[in-house]
C-alpha cells in the first residue's frame, strides 16, 4: 500500500475524501523570486511599469488572483474551493530582482498551499509576458511555500 494520499489500494490515482474533516480557517503564503534585470527595472516609475500591454504589476496581480481561483482546473487532484481571500504583493528587491507574495485564505476542509503557489507562479509568468519585449533574460528563480496555517499542522519556512 502506498504512503501517498492520492493513490488508492490498487495504486490508481484518487482525489482525497475530505468529507469527514472539520471546517477550519486555513491560510497559505507562497513566495516567488524573479530576476528582471536592470534593463527592465530601470523602466519602473513609483513601483509600476507601464508597457504597451498595460500596467505590469497590476495585471500580474489580477492574473495571480484568477490563477488561485482556477487551481483545481490546472492540478488534477486539487479540490475546487470557495476562496475567502487572495492578497498578492510584488516588491522590487533591488536593481534587478523582485519578489511576489501570494496569500490565500479559506474556511474549509482542505488547505490552500497549491492555490498560493499557483498564484505566485502565474503572477511571475504574467510579468514575463508583459516585459519580454524589453528583455527576455528574465528568470523565475524560486517558488516556495513560506507559511501554512490551519489543518493538521502549521508551517513557517
Amino acid at each position: 500500500m502506498s504512503n501517498f494520499s492520492h493513490i488508492n489500494k490498487k495504486n490508481q490515482p484518487k482525489m482525497v475524501n475530505v468529507s469527514e474533516k472539520a471546517i477550519t480557517k486555513r491560510t497559505a503564503v507562497a513566495k516567488a523570486s524573479m530576476f528582471l534585470g536592470k534593463e527592465i527595472i530601470s523602466h519602473f516609475t513609483n513601483d509600476e511599469l507601464l508597457t504597451k500591454k498595460g500596467p505590469v504589476f497590476q495585471t500580474a496581480i489580477i492574473a495571480g488572483i484568477q490563477a488561485v481561483k482556477k487551481t483545481s482546473e490546472l492540478i488534477p487532484m486539487c479540490h475546487p474551493l470557495l476562496i475567502s481571500g487572495v492578497d498578492i504583493d510584488i516588491d522590487i528587491v533591488d536593481s534587478e530582482n523582485i519578489e511576489v507574495f501570494c496569500k490565500v485564505t479559506i474556511e474549509g476542509k482542505t488547505g490552500v498551499e497549491m492555490e498560493a503557489l499557483t498564484g505566485a507562479n502565474i503572477a511571475c509568468l504574467t510579468i514575463y509576458d508583459m516585459c519580454k519585449a524589453i528583455s527576455q533574460k528574465m528568470v523565475i528563480k524560486e517558488v516556495k511555500l513560506i507559511e501554512k496555517t490551519g489543518g493538521k499542522s502549521d508551517i513557517k519556512n
